[in-house]
C-alpha cells in the first residue's frame, strides 16, 4: 500500500527535468535582456542605420563590448528589428533599423 506522499508524487515529473527547463528559460531570458536594452536605445536613435562602432561608443553601457553588441544585434535581426546591410569590408557590421509603430516594443513583438 502506498503512503500519502507516494500518491501525491505520482503525477509529478522528476526534479531533474524541471531544473533543465528552468535553466533553459533562464538562459533565453539572459540573452534577451541585452537585446531589449539595445532595442530601447535604438528607438531613440535618430539615424536609419546603426553600426557596431555606434553601439560601442553611444549604446547602453552593458553591451558596449564587441561580443555582446553583436549578439544582441543578431537577436534583433532574428526578430526582425534590424536588417543587416552588405558592406565592402568583410568585418564591417551595419544594420538598417526596421521602425515599427509600437509604443513600447519588446524583442519578440511582431
Amino acid at each position: 500500500m502506498a503512503n500519502l506522499f507516494e500518491r501525491l508524487n505520482k503525477g509529478r515529473p522528476p526534479p531533474a527535468q524541471v531544473e533543465e527547463k528552468d535553466q533553459k528559460r533562464r538562459d533565453e531570458e539572459a540573452l534577451l535582456v541585452p537585446a531589449q536594452k539595445l532595442l530601447d536605445w535604438l528607438q531613440r536613435w535618430e539615424k536609419d542605420t546603426v553600426n557596431l562602432r555606434d553601439i560601442g561608443q553611444r549604446g547602453p553601457k552593458s553591451i558596449r563590448d564587441r561580443k555582446s553588441a553583436i549578439q544582441a544585434a543578431e537577436i534583433l535581426v532574428h526578430h526582425g528589428w534590424l536588417v543587416p546591410k552588405k558592406m565592402r569590408r568583410y568585418n564591417a557590421r551595419v544594420w538598417k533599423i526596421a521602425r515599427k509603430p509600437i509604443v513600447a516594443p519588446t524583442v519578440a513583438a511582431e
